[in-house]
């Protein structure tokens, strides 16, 4: 798929006090906050931006940490346009955060219709889709303190190629 372009983007593990990983709902899945990198960007200041415009919480690009989780694969915009995506996940925790989602650009506002705090409980018996693939699994490892040693996690990809 030569004709594919090129779009890293960097995704938060968002994770409460709780033990709980914030998502937010589409029509057809419920997704971690983040977003696309912008050109010339590092991954981690995209997450740090992401994290602020789609939640409000403010953290430091240094503070983001390492990629504990990445997935790539091949998917389509509404206008068919063709993208080879590469997914970057970072592990984020907060205390006390209150989502605002004030910042969000017009198409995320007009993309999410809600969010929601998930438990691992909650996560392994979901019966709507959830992104990324493995999730469930991936969260169980962390919160044990049992992140990847030296490379991140490699999830499957969730559209068809």
């Amino acid at each position: 798929m030569a004709d594919a372009i090129f779009r890293p983007s960097a995704r938060v593990l968002l994770v409460d006090e709780h033990e709980r990983v914030l998502l937010f709902r589409a029509a057809d899945a419920w997704y971690t906050p983040g977003g696309g990198v912008r050109p010339a960007e590092d991954a981690a200041v995209a997450a740090a931006r992401e994290l602020r415009e789609e939640t409000g919480h403010v953290i430091a690009p240094g503070a983001v940490g390492p990629v504990v989780a990445v997935s790539s694969g091949h998917w389509s915009a509404a206008d068919g346009t063709l993208y080879r995506a590469e997914d970057s996940f970072f592990l984020v925790r907060a205390t006390g955060l209150r989502v605002d989602i004030s910042g969000m650009e017009e198409f995320e506002s007009n993309m999410y219709d809600s969010f929601h705090w998930w438990t691992l409980a909650e996560l392994r018996a979901a019966t709507e889709r959830v992104l990324p693939l493995g999730l469930a699994d991936l969260l169980e490892r962390l919160l044990r303190g049992d992140p990847p040693a030296r490379e991140p996690v490699v999830l499957p990809w969730h559209e068809a190629t």
